[in-house]
């Protein structure tokens, strides 16, 4: 898992400038394409961020990544079926809780940024569309290329994302696997639990979460 976390920075990077462009109005390969090229500039010239610094990178998602995610339609797919008996307060923690959890691995992976780049394919998208697939391909130095598809629909707010497949594996149905696991053995407040139990342990080796 580490290291899927390590490959899927670049695809929160495409992000973190999404306050300075009108999502409503822009393609939604042209404003991943658009944002992305800011923010890698941005990265390449940020020690901090290059280092890790957490508590910025933190508070650059919470004001720049975090509005363009669905998590809730995110948390939804990653538990799967058993979304359907959960209670609107088990839905509410859980959101919660994997919002946590997907804001500390990605703050966790930024650091590792090392000069990659990134290739826009071209998106057949049709008027009226509202559910698109993005990709696009992460090169690496010294390494293979990774290709990165972001799932997006076009909500009233905005073009926004729903899932993230690197190298063909959906970030929230690699999730599911392990949330059904716990489920099975111990209910939905048994995965509530175990989340928060992560990102604590997340909070104790970095000191700091995000909510």
């Amino acid at each position: 898992m580490k290291n899927r976390a390590n490959k899927i920075v670049l695809g929160f990077l495409g992000f973190l400038l999404a306050g300075s462009v009108l999502a409503a109005e822009i393609r939604p390969d042209t404003l991943i394409k658009q944002v992305s090229q800011d923010v890698l500039d941005i990265v390449k010239k940020d020690k901090d961020i290059q280092k890790g610094n957490r508590q910025k990178i933190i508070d650059l998602a919470e004001a720049k990544v975090l509005p363009y995610f669905d998590f809730n339609r995110m948390t939804m797919l990653a538990v799967g079926r058993n979304w359907r008996t959960a209670t609107p307060e088990q839905r509410k923690q859980l959101t919660t809780e994997f919002r946590t959890l997907l804001v500390n691995t990605y703050s966790n992976a930024l650091g590792n940024y090392k000069n990659q780049t990134i290739d826009y394919k071209p998106l057949a998208m049709n008027d009226g569309d509202t559910d698109v697939v993005v990709k696009t391909l992460v090169n690496q130095p010294g390494g293979q290329p990774i290709p990165i598809d972001y799932s997006m629909e076009k909500t009233a707010a905005g073009w926004k994302t729903y899932d993230i497949k690197v190298d063909g594996v959906s970030l929230v149905i690699n999730y599911r696997s392990s949330f059904e696991s716990e489920i099975r053995a111990s209910g939905i407040d048994g995965l509530i639990k175990s989340i928060a139990e992560r990102n604590r342990k997340n909070v104790a080796s970095n000191g700091h979460v995000s909510r």
